[in-house]
Order: C-alpha cells, then structure tokens, then sequence
C-alpha cells in the first residue's frame, strides 16, 4: 500500500513538473528587438511585456531625420532579431548606413526580422513629383502618420503580426497583450476625440509639418509653416509673410528639437500662445509611453 501511494505521489509530481516546464518553454524565447524611435519601442513593449529586450536608437531631443550614428548602435543591430521602422524614408539619413555595418541577415530588407511600419498606413501629402525646390521633402509622403492616434492600431497590428510570426511559440502571450493593448488604446481615443472637439476649425501654424497627421484627425486648419519650405531655416522674408496671417492664427506650435526664436517672435508681437508639443516618447519629461505622447498632445493643445 505505502509503495502504491509512493508511486501515485511521484506521478502527480512528475506530471506536474512536466506541465510546468513545458508552460515555460511556450514563453521562453527571448527576442532582441531593436527599433528606430521610441514610440515604435512603447508599442512593441506593450506587445512582449517583459518577454523581449526592446531597444530603441534615436534619442527622442533630436530631429529625428538627422541622427547621429554610434558604433553602439551597430552592436545593437548586430545582435537583433527584429528591425522596426518608421519607414517613409524617416530614417534614410541614418540608419542604411549601420544595417549595412551591422551585417546581420535577418534584419535586411525584405526578411522576416525587417518591418516598415509605414508600409500599413495612408499617408498624406504624398508629392506627384520631387524637386531640391521643394526643400527636403519625402517622396512617399510626409512620415510622421504615427501622430494620428487612429493609425497607432494599425502599427500595433503589424508588430503583433510580424512577433507572432518570428516567434509562434509566444503568440498565445502576445495575443492577450494585444488584445489589452487596443481595448485600452479604443477607450483613451475615445477621451481624446472628446477633448479635441472644441478645437475644431482653430487655425494654427507650426514649425515644420510635424503634426499634419493629427491636425487633420481633427479638423485643425494649418495655415503655414515658420519653415518656408521643409528643412529650410525661415528667412525674414518669410517671416514678414506669416506676420500678415497671424490675426487669423490662435496657436503656434512648436516640437522640441528646432529653434522657437521665429516662434517666439510672433507670438509676443501678435500675443499668440506658444504651444510646445512632444513628437515621440521621451521628447518630454511627461511623455513616458505611446498613451501618455497623446494625453500630453492633446492637453496641451486644448489647455485642459
């Protein structure tokens, strides 16, 4: 009798070991994500949990068309097993260059460990043709669609998509983080869209064309740009035409990386408010993840 009850307690105890290990093996693959901005590295996050090693290359105090390179980030890239980027040509200043440093074969165009966010949603001012005159303009259109809160769940799909696909072993894990991730994202849209409705019809201008994506979300009239064309510094001439709008213009807005002198000009001679928006996590210090970016945008912009 004692060995039978021996033998059913090894049983139940192996069993149970079993089921355990086995559990663990589902959520053990570990993978190393590398990503161009912070934004793309909140969304992923949200998506992993703790069960990948995000990194993101792009400090978000700094234009993110012209980062500057660090041997670092060739190690990073090295050792990664998924590449995500903003794509629309956001990066082409910088990163080509470290892939091909990096010489990592699953993060090259067209592999599974390569995504182009851009390549999932619509995106606006799309030239019909590309000229120097035009300044630094973006052929397949302007990149900065992740400031649209509606496309933020696209993007998220796309992660979770191209995860599940790399490593099918954690797509139950992924799924349920998803699942959270865009229940939570659809209730603060709905905040969002309910905040932003007095703002409709407001006239602003804003340095560069930064925030196109969310002005038109919610029907913001952008009136001009202090940059008389993209990436080029205003001139005074250029000034002495936006200072004929501003009786016209309630806001100026204004990101963290270029300079707020032309700025700041109008808004003390026409008693305009300077409006000093973030562009991705980190930009700042209130910004700490995707859902706080837009919780600062928005109250930001409506002074609430």
């Amino acid at each position: 009798m004692k060995a039978k009850s021996l033998f059913l307690i090894l049983t139940v105890f192996l069993t149970v070991t079993i089921a355990l290990t086995l559990t663990h093996v589902v959520y053990a693959k570990q993978l190393h994500i590398v990503t161009t901005y912070n934004y793309i590295a909140s969304i992923t996050q949200q998506i992993t949990g703790k069960n990948a090693t995000v990194t993101s290359l792009a400090s978000p105090q700094f234009d993110p068309h012209y980062i500057v390179p660090k041997p670092s980030y060739i190690a990073k890239l090295r050792d990664a097993d998924l590449l995500i980027i903003n794509g629309a040509q956001l990066e082409i200043g910088w990163l080509p260059p470290l892939v091909r440093q990096a010489n990592n074969p699953l993060i090259q165009t067209g592999k599974i460990g390569f995504l182009d966010l851009s390549q999932f949603v619509k995106k606006i001012e799309v030239p019909a043709a590309v000229s120097r005159a035009q300044g630094d303009i973006h052929p397949e259109g302007n990149p900065h669609f992740y400031l649209d809160p509606y496309n933020i769940l696209l993007l998220a799909q796309a992660i979770y998509e191209r995860l599940c696909a790399i490593a099918p072993e954690n797509k139950v894990l992924y799924t349920e983080n998803f699942t959270a991730f865009t229940n939570r994202w659809k209730q603060k849209v709905a905040e969002w869209d309910a905040s932003m409705k007095k703002m409709h019809g407001t006239k602003v201008i804003e340095y560069h064309k930064l925030y196109d994506y969310f002005l038109v979300r919610y029907g913001i009239t952008l009136a001009a740009t202090i940059e008389p064309l993209p990436g080029i510094p205003p001139t005074s001439k250029h000034i002495a035409t936006l200072e004929e709008i501003m009786p016209d213009v309630s806001l100026i807005l204004q990101d963290v990386y270029h300079p707020d002198d032309a700025a700041g000009y109008l808004s003390k001679k026409y008693a305009k408010p300077v409006i000093v928006l973030p562009h991705d996590v980190g930009a700042t210090k209130d910004v700490t993840d995707i859902f706080t970016l837009f919780d600062s945008i928005v109250r930001r912009i409506t002074h609430d």
